[in-house]
């Protein structure tokens, strides 16, 4: 059922952004009175799932789902389908267009992404509002998790002031900011310390597979115990440690430490269990543990019923979310913008992060929530958007890059030469698309 949920939001996802990326070409092409002959949800290679004739055009459903696509008269693109061009451009043909009609009709799949991805922000803002902590109230510091930030001379207990010379505001934004830093400022023990990221800390952090990045701190929470635990029985669900060996610890990276210290030892340890302070005897074993499972991560209100953090919850009306949407839609456009860069850059290793079909896939949760799905929707549009405008032929960008040139100089491409670029292009994204889907079956099997 699990996998059900996961997959239904991962194609119901995906078919919206296809479609609606196509629809983008589509109405302006309609506009300009351009015949449409196809519009394609999915690849119909040698035969359609569904397919019916409307006007002048056949709208349909292939079996193959690596995209979808519109079929534009007198158009050289994906189908390679150059026939028609043999013969003389006829008025509904895209060739015979003028180019900034051209222009419009190819930059309308990527316009309606960036609109789709403001929209759902806005939405969300509306929707949902914003729950977040302020960095500034993080009066202990953070959680430092990663091996790689750790070794890049990160501490628990740190308090991040800025990254890149750009305050951070909400903890939210933290871990990606983080994630794509040249150089934290932090304040340690009252002091301020540069630190200088490693260009390959993106590759250094995917290394470390199951660590997180950073984290709150939090405390001890139990969680349960495993059945061979010599503890099992001193611990319950939910007991918070208070101590440990006569040491208060009201955070979690307080509790390991000590307990280190103490193999093989037994220690006294008092828990809080509904409000009531109870002492225990615990045997810590000789990794240093004791066989209780703990919390990772709490809720936002539960720590805020602990009384560590105070969260603010902002609400907003319509008017009010579209200037918050519309600014949370460019940061995450200039975010992504970010990775890319990062991914053309071998020396930082970003690129053997890089996903295929199966990596969207595993974004999604195995829960519904319509606040994740709008929230990753948004987000693979952007990344739909500004990849279509790579200037890669086959692609969006391709096509836009020989229009520019055309309008600048006012002598336009021959049909052979755009032909022999799409034919190019082509390889590229397979070449692309064998590389990230081949990356995703390599981390399956050997990682």
């Amino acid at each position: 059922m699990d996998i059900l949920i996961k997959l239904s939001q991962f194609l119901l996802s995906l078919s919206l952004l296809i479609i609606l990326h196509e629809f983008g070409h589509f109405i302006p092409a309609k506009l300009f009175k351009t015949r449409v002959e196809k519009f394609y949800l999915f690849f119909d290679v040698k035969f359609s799932l569904f397919k019916k004739k409307i006007g002048d055009t056949v709208y349909g459903i292939g079996w193959l789902p690596l995209g979808g696509y519109v079929k534009i008269s007198g158009m050289v693109d994906e189908s390679m389908d150059t026939e028609q061009l043999k013969s003389e451009p006829q008025p509904w043909e895209f060739r015979s267009k003028p180019a900034w009609q051209r222009l419009i009709i190819m930059l309308g799949g990527v316009t309606v992404n960036f609109i789709l991805a403001f929209v759902i922000y806005i939405g969300m803002t509306y929707a949902y509002g914003d729950l977040f902590l302020s960095n500034k109230d993080i009066k202990q510091g953070i959680w430092v998790q990663s091996p790689a930030l750790l070794a890049a001379g990160l501490e628990t207990g740190d308090k991040v002031v800025s990254v890149d010379g750009k305050e951070i505001v909400k903890f939210n934004d933290l871990p990606e900011s983080l994630l794509l830093a040249k150089e934290v400022t932090v304040e340690r023990k009252g002091e301020i310390k540069q630190l200088k990221m490693p260009v390959d800390l993106v590759d250094q952090i995917m290394q470390n597979k199951g660590s997180g990045l950073i984290g709150l701190r939090i405390p001890f929470v139990v969680t349960g115990a495993s059945e061979d635990s010599p503890n099992k029985d001193l611990f319950t669900l939910k007991d918070i440690i208070k101590s440990v060996n006569g040491v208060a610890t009201t955070y979690f990276d307080e509790v390991a430490p000590i307990l280190m210290e103490n193999k093989n030892q037994i220690v006294p340890i008092v828990i809080d269990r509904d409000g009531k302070e109870i002492k225990v005897d615990a045997k810590v074993n000789a990794e240093g543990k004791l066989g209780i499972g703990y919390a990772a991560a709490l809720p936002l209100d539960n720590l805020e019923k602990l009384g560590l953090y105070n969260i603010s919850h902002e609400r907003y009306s319509l008017m009010e979310s579209i200037p918050v949407g519309l600014v949370k839609g460019k940061d995450k456009i200039a975010s992504y913008w970010k990775q890319l860069k990062l991914m053309v850059q071998p020396e930082t290793g970003a690129y053997k992060g890089v996903g295929g079909f199966k990596a969207i896939y595993d974004i999604f949760p195995q829960y519904w929530s319509w606040e994740v799905f709008w929230g990753i929707t948004a987000m693979l549009s952007i990344m739909l958007g500004v990849m279509n405008l790579l200037p890669i032929p086959a692609l969006d960008g391709g096509h836009v890059l020989f229009l520019l040139y055309e309008m600048i100089s006012g002598r336009k491409p021959s049909d052979k030469f755009l032909e022999n670029a799409q034919m190019v292009g082509f390889f590229i994204l397979i070449g692309l698309l064998l590389f990230a889907n081949g990356n995703d079956i390599y981390k399956a099997i050997f990682k």
